[in-house]
């Protein structure tokens, strides 16, 4: 985890990923049945980190939260390294429930997890300035979240089409946001590059 330098306490901390060693295994051995080699076993805390590191601006944070069928996922980013990430009990469904009285109290939910974060981050991160919040692909109209968000929280927030920060003109599928919504990992895991060793 990034810390102040210019700071007096320099207290490194570090992010583990752990999981249930059978899981590890079997993934594992579906690699080793089909005889490919296994070199990494990404999250999508990273790849959605990926995706940032191509919208960031020097020296500022940027927030950015995604949906799926497994809910919400918030990372804050800066000069390409996860500083905090947090899941959403809210899916994507739920946030393009046809029903406004749910949707809106989903939408809700999803403010007050979003602040919250926003909020330890500027306790924790003082040092850096968070630019902006961006909303990725939730499907065609993104069900008036990006604009719920933008009215409830004090940060600038905007709705993201990747078609923006990648070249997809061989891929024309990628022009419509529900499926950028439905592969918005995969491009993000797909961007993965640093070849860190601790």
């Amino acid at each position: 985890v990034p810390y102040d330098k210019s700071g007096t306490q320099r207290v490194r901390a570090m992010y583990a990923v752990v999981t249930r060693s059978k899981l590890a295994n079997d993934i594992q051995r579906c690699f080793q049945d089909a005889k490919l080699t296994l070199k990494v076993i990404d999250i999508p805390e990273m790849a959605q980190r990926n995706v940032a590191g191509l919208l960031e601006t020097e020296g500022n944070a940027l927030a950015l939260v995604s949906f799926d069928a497994s809910g919400g996922l918030l990372t804050l980013t800066s000069g390409g390294e996860l500083f905090l990430a947090r899941r959403i009990p809210v899916t994507a469904q739920q946030l393009l429930d046809i029903d406004a009285e749910l949707r809106e109290r989903h939408q809700e939910a999803v403010a007050l997890e979003i602040q919250r974060s926003l909020d330890h981050f500027g306790r924790e991160f003082s040092w850096v300035g968070l630019n902006q919040l961006l909303v990725a692909p939730l499907g065609d109209d993104h069900a008036g979240l990006v604009d719920y968000l933008g009215a409830n929280l004090d940060t600038p927030v905007a709705a993201l089409n990747l078609e923006s920060i990648l070249d997809i003109s061989r891929v024309p599928e990628l022009k419509n946001l529900r499926a950028q919504q439905k592969y918005f990992m995969t491009l993000g895991l797909a961007l993965r590059h640093e070849e860190k060793v601790l």
